[in-house]
């Protein structure tokens, strides 16, 4: 089994131990433990995989985070259902975002699906935001956004990867490249997931929905 660098950083010491009981066992196991975010942020260690526990809305963690441990995978572990705080996390680039009451196979299989380069969210939640502002918006014509670009904005909101997306439309991922530059620039924003929040408050749905959807169903249990 293939060991993964793995940090933890929660303040309630009780869910502290028992989630590295939990992961002991498997690839997931805790290497590193910090009672709070400066701790982590001073203590940085080489790691490819970072679980934060979040009980209370704290504006830019996932952010400081990003900067601390550049190469690895985010994972927000939330206590309240928060449309504000997942919409943070996703443009701060978190690879998931998990309630704290899900069950351990479930944590474990959307750990494992978030090292494949997977996004994982709570499914109520996804829904949650895609529907703010599911009018009809005069930006997609006023973007003059083409039909090509549409259809990778669908794929963006999917969690769809450059390759899958080629293979999707039956283009080359270089061309997928062209298209995402041409997509920032219009949109104005900076990244992909960036896209893929402007793509839901604008009313784009998933293209292929069975994948994506199917990731985000089993960490509902």
């Amino acid at each position: 089994m293939t060991s993964t660098r793995t940090v933890l950083i929660e303040a309630n010491r009780l869910f502290r131990d028992g989630l590295k009981h939990l992961l002991a066992s498997t690839e997931f196991a805790i290497g590193a433990e910090f009672g709070t975010m400066d701790q982590a942020v001073d203590g940085a260690v080489p790691s490819t995989l970072v679980i934060i526990g979040q009980s209370d809305k704290e504006p830019g963690d996932a952010g400081r985070l990003r900067d601390a441990y550049p190469d690895a995978h985010i994972v927000v572990l939330a206590s309240d259902l928060s449309v504000d705080a997942l919409r943070e996390a996703m443009g701060a680039g978190v690879a998931g975002f998990l309630m704290k009451d899900i069950s351990p196979e479930a944590l474990v299989q959307s750990l494992q699906l978030i090292m494949l380069g997977e996004k994982v969210f709570p499914t109520n939640l996804a829904s949650m935001l895609m529907d703010m502002n599911n009018q009809p918006s005069p930006l997609n014509s006023v973007r003059g956004l083409t039909t090509r670009e549409k259809e990778i904005l669908q794929s963006l909101v999917g969690g769809a990867s450059n390759k899958l997306i080629a293979n999707r439309l039956g283009i080359t991922e270089a061309t997928i490249k062209v298209h995402l530059k041409t997509l920032l620039r219009k949109l104005d924003v900076n990244n992909r997931t960036q896209a893929a929040i402007w793509a839901m408050n604008n009313g784009f749905a998933a293209e292929t929905a069975a994948a994506p959807t199917r990731h985000l169903q089993a960490i509902s249990a």
